[in-house]
């Protein structure tokens, strides 16, 4: 019997160290200058800032391997308080909210060949699929 595991993630991150300069909405203040990770989706982004679920960002960066300019916003959907063994301090999981599918398709076109970021914990079981894969 083999055990089913879960992914939450609905495109592959990308391991980068990106400079990359984000900014709070509503108060135009620095709220980080490093991503770490980068999918079509979104990025974990080094950062102190005092920042909440929800908040909306702009976010500007170069795609890796090209030279073009990506400007969109992006909303906080994480805070990883860096207190877990692995973790590069504290940081943002954000996710981009407009970005058009022809960028995300060249965003993915410029990630493509870098590795993927090392796993920091194991990966959940998805219990209700191993019982359905038993059943079958």
């Amino acid at each position: 019997m083999s055990f089913v595991m879960k992914s939450h993630r609905r495109t592959v991150r990308r391991a980068v160290r990106l400079a990359c300069q984000v900014v709070s909405e509503d108060a135009f203040r620095l709220v980080g200058r490093r991503a770490l990770d980068l999918s079509p989706a979104g990025m974990l982004l080094e950062s102190d800032a005092d920042a909440q679920i929800g908040d909306e960002l702009l976010v500007s960066f170069r795609a890796p391997q090209s030279g073009l300019f990506i400007d969109t916003t992006a909303r906080v959907v994480r805070i990883v308080a860096g207190r877990r063994p692995g973790d590069h301090g504290r940081c943002l999981g954000l996710r981009f909210e407009q970005l058009t599918p022809l960028l995300q398709g060249v965003l993915g076109e410029s990630l493509a060949g870098l590795p993927p970021p090392l796993p920091q914990r194991a990966t959940r079981l998805d219990y209700a699929a191993t019982v359905r894969a038993i059943a079958a």
